[in-house]
């Protein structure tokens, strides 16, 4: 049988607590170098959050981002940002708030390079870039709180934290990347953020959700086996999930930003292609090793480790699974029971 159809059917059979160093390594790697763009490097904070100008004009000279940006930092602005809109058709630069003669020779230089007078011109204040982030950091902390009180109610305390340190590593990396390649932050980049946590915590839920599942069922083996079982048996389903995701993504990023140059595409895809993929490394290979490792501190779980050692998840486990979800999908089909204890469908309307 087929790599591929074994991860669909959820038979592989991957180490990976026992590789979870490996995972961490990388993990820890990546976080460090989030930190270090963030430290040394900075965040491009959109107009929205700094405040300053933001000029459009049309570019029938066909100037490119280079040689504008060389001629109005050549006029003695060194703080400008260039992007191409439509392809090139259009410039958009963004500068600080100047006085009105340095603005006017601003006005001039553009005119020049684009061969077009501005079309626009719009004077942001930092006021709504610091709304933006105020709700933002409002709409995290009842993110966070609500996450921790459904997984503790629906699972357990412990899997609820472990799913906070695995949005940390996505948050983490999301921040570092923008930080790294210095694309702006706007108002649209903090919105995909939060697109970004659904889906990380969608996934760390369904992988703990089929752990719960298994300890249920299994009496024997260590909670080490009941990780690697769980993550193989959902691996197809979430890179499946994952993989259909980002393709709309990618296509955003390479046919909308890159060909067809919509560069205020870019902002929002970035952080949503890159969150997907760190998101789906966290459910799988992360959240669980990291979970196993505080479980086993348990009185329970650590007698059950000495007992029986690396006692695999007994082969029968999954057709028990699927035998539970085939008998409650077939109660759901014939609907509720009547007064007289029957079972009645449900008719179709």
């Amino acid at each position: 049988m087929s790599l591929l159809k074994r991860i669909q059917r959820g038979e592989t059979e991957f180490a990976v607590f026992a590789n979870r160093r490996r995972f961490f390594l990388v993990a820890a790697a990546l976080i460090l170098l989030s930190f270090g763009g963030l430290i040394f490097r900075g965040l491009n904070l959109g107009v929205e959050f700094t405040g300053g100008l933001l000029v459009t004009v049309e570019n029938p000279n066909g100037a490119s981002v280079a040689e504008t940006t060389d001629a109005i930092r050549s006029a003695g602005i060194g703080d400008v940002t260039v992007q191409e809109v439509d392809g090139g058709a259009s410039i958009r630069i963004r500068t600080p708030e100047f006085d009105s003669a340095t603005e006017g020779e601003l006005m001039e230089t553009i005119s020049t390079v684009a061969g077009a007078e501005p079309s626009d011109l719009a004077r942001v204040g930092p006021t709504f870039g610091a709304l933006v982030l105020q709700r933002f950091l409002i709409a995290l902390a009842v993110f966070l709180g609500f996450v921790v009180l459904y997984i503790s109610w629906r699972l357990e305390f412990k899997m609820a934290m472990v799913a906070i340190a695995a949005l940390f590593h996505d948050l983490s990396i999301t921040v570092g990347v923008y930080a790294l390649t210095g694309f702006p932050v706007t108002p649209a980049t903090v919105i995909a953020v939060l697109t970004v946590l659904g889906y990380s915590m969608y996934d760390t839920v369904v992988v703990f959700d089929k752990m719960d599942e298994i300890v249920s069922v299994e009496s024997r083996a260590p909670y080490s086996a009941i990780v690697d079982k769980s993550t193989n048996i959902v691996l197809g389903r979430s890179l499946g999930t994952t993989l259909s995701a980002l393709l709309p993504v990618g296509s955003i990023l390479l046919i909308g930003a890159g060909i067809m140059g919509a560069t205020g595409l870019t902002d929002f895809a970035l952080a949503l292609f890159v969150g997907m993929i760190a998101g789906a490394y966290s459910s799988l290979f992360l959240a669980g090793p990291l979970l196993a490792m505080w479980k086993l501190r348990e009185e329970e779980w650590a007698e059950r480790q000495e007992r029986y050692g690396d006692v695999e998840v007994t082969a029968d486990v999954t057709d028990v699974l699927r035998q539970q979800e085939r008998e409650e999908r077939e109660r759901r089909r014939q609907g509720p029971p009547t007064l007289t204890g029957e079972v009645g469908r449900r008719r179709d309307t």
